[in-house]
């Protein structure tokens, strides 16, 4: 096993050690105190449960709390703030979260409390490392679970106390920005979940709850085949094993497949499943533009000239139930027919562009957003292999 990561600051040159984590840390596991004794609950003293751990680095108050007479009768231990990793020996092996506040846990627990010369935020970051060693070795015959003694047994490399807070300071800015941007993707997506309702009548309505300025006409009932033409006759479906590489999008029933070499459709276009989808309920519609290959798995519609926007027409087919339209077992499929003869409700020409475009101007947001965030996870993920031993 190589001593020294491949990745370091500078003016680090010393080899890493190994250390067993009873080396590195006090291994405390957790209790439930009587759950019929109301004088041990509802107290001051923050208690955790496994499925609160995973989701956020720090933890600092728990949905259920417990009594100093409840932490006194039972196996539970007050744990330390800012010292303290979190880590779930059962239930989920190895999701961890760093303390912020005095705490006990229940006992799917077998938490770390550092020595003065471990950074919690190293240890944090070895979580995935910690986490596979422990499921190598842990039993059960019900449920998988690591004892304190075996995760205590488990032997890591360690750098000095310095280098271990560089590299923990580096994770925890790195660990910051992807917080940031998953933040402002979840209010993205809220946005968009909430206009959606409020943007489009709701079942038996021809008026939305919010719209913008200077519309005030009721919406009203067209069948697919008023507002869109069909030109599914130009698919051509072509084998994995077969297709040329390229640039041009290459469309199936759930979106973009693969990317080949010249195309079948050019324009705007609405490419809706029709058989293939992977979820009936969030039933696949696409907006395409440009040169584009469309196999024989999705249905082509282009909006009618100035009678309806492409954009919105994905948004509010999107938005139909199709189940009572799709027929067959294992592989639902919709009918050309029956598709054109669905009915959808549309304001006027004018309003539908608006709302086609702010529903594309934000969807192009949480793509955004989505990619970002794709992009600094594989960054993480690469420094986690480089800059560890």
């Amino acid at each position: 096993m190589s001593n020294k990561p491949q990745l370091r600051f500078s003016g680090y040159t010393d080899n890493w050690k190994p250390r067993k984590i009873i080396d590195v840390s006090e291994v405390i596991g957790g209790g439930t105190p009587s759950t019929n004794n109301s004088d041990y609950w509802d107290g001051d003293i923050n208690w955790y449960a496994p499925a609160e751990i995973g989701a956020q680095v720090y933890v600092k108050n728990s949905m259920r709390k417990i009594t100093k007479l409840g932490l006194e009768k039972s196996s539970a231990k007050l744990l330390p703030p800012h010292k303290t990793v979190l880590f779930t020996s059962r239930a989920g092996i190895g999701n961890t979260a760093i303390l912020c506040t005095p705490a006990a846990t229940n006992q799917g627990f077998q938490s770390m409390v550092l020595h003065d010369d471990i950074n919690p935020y190293f240890v944090f970051s070895m979580t995935n490392m910690i986490k596979a060693k422990a499921k190598r070795v842990a039993s059960g015959s019900t449920f998988s679970e690591i004892s304190g003694k075996m995760l205590g047994n488990l032997e890591f490399m360690f750098p000095s106390n310095d280098e271990q807070k560089k590299i923990g300071a580096y994770f925890e800015f790195l660990d910051s920005i992807i917080t940031f941007n998953q933040r402002k993707l979840e209010k993205l997506q809220n946005i968009r979940k909430s206009h959606l309702e409020k943007m489009f009548p709701k079942e038996g309505e021809v008026y939305p709850e919010i719209r913008f300025r200077g519309f005030t006409d009721a919406w009203k009932p067209y069948k697919i085949s008023d507002v869109a033409n069909r030109f599914d006759n130009l698919r051509v479906p072509v084998s994995a094993n077969l297709r040329i590489p390229g640039t041009t999008p290459y469309y199936g029933a759930n979106g973009i497949q693969d990317y080949v070499d010249g195309y079948t459709h050019k324009g705007e276009f609405v490419l809706v499943a029709e058989d293939g989808a992977n979820d009936i309920k969030n039933y696949s519609v696409n907006y395409a533009s440009g040169k584009i290959w469309v196999n024989n798995h999705a249905h082509v519609l282009q909006a009618k000239k100035d009678i309806s926007d492409n954009k919105f027409l994905t948004y509010v087919i999107g938005r139909t139930n199709m189940k009572k339209y799709i027929v067959g077992g294992g592989r639902a499929k919709l009918n050309a027919e029956v598709m054109m003869d669905i009915k959808l409700i549309m304001p006027d020409y004018p309003e539908q562009v608006e709302i086609g475009e702010y529903f594309s101007t934000l969807d192009s947001m949480i793509n955004t957003y989505q990619l970002k965030l794709e992009k600094l996870k594989q960054i993480k993920q690469a420094l986690l292999s480089k800059m560890f031993v």
